[in-house]
């Protein structure tokens, strides 16, 4: 296995401060004194909190943006699709809660450009998952609920998993990417 960079170390702990406190009252001696280290020798490694923030935020929404892209361009229906998509959130939560956080909790705080790139690729992503559900409801695959209503259930559901999951002791990671398919896309009845 890969030995992680420090620069990826510094991350991951920053992650995690910024999961517990929020990325605001998070500083770089915070993060020092987490890592066991001097604030200064931080910067041999990265410029700044930004640059942290941006790097969890950017890598995460460029692999749900590659992962919806993928199912989008597949030949499968919409319900295989939306399985797919729940998927891959279980996969990058199990993966990521921490960064998951920030991806959903402080994205607000990026930079112009970054911001604008997070923004896009976020409405893109949820463009793409309201197409497939309206196709799977124009194949009648899905019932013709409101489709704006089932984005939103889905996808608030699959954004805050990250909060959930890790408080649980006994779902096997296989049960909960089953059950969850199950009850998201044929309901509890």
């Amino acid at each position: 296995m890969k030995q992680e960079s420090r620069k990826q170390e510094i991350v991951n702990a920053a992650a995690i401060l910024f999961k517990e406190k929020g990325y605001s009252a998070v500083t770089m001696r915070d993060l020092a004194t987490a890592m066991g280290i001097k604030a200064a020798s931080l910067y041999n490694h990265i410029q700044s909190k930004q640059e942290i923030l941006s790097t969890i935020i950017i890598e995460l929404a460029e692999e749900f943006t590659q992962g919806m892209n993928l199912i989008v361009n597949s030949h499968r229906s919409s319900i295989q699709k939306l399985e797919n998509i729940i998927g891959l959130h279980i996969d990058v939560t199990l993966r990521n809660a921490d960064g998951l956080a920030s991806l959903n909790n402080d994205w607000m705080h990026l930079e112009e450009d970054n911001l604008l790139y997070f923004e896009k690729m976020r409405q893109d992503y949820e463009d793409n998952f309201r197409q497939i559900v309206k196709k799977g409801v124009e194949m009648n695959e899905i019932k013709s609920n409101n489709v704006e209503i089932i984005v939103f259930s889905t996808l608030s559901t699959l954004r805050t998993l990250y909060l959930w999951y890790p408080k649980q002791k006994n779902i096997d990671a296989n049960i909960l990417k089953k059950d969850m398919i199950s009850v998201l896309l044929q309901g509890v009845v």
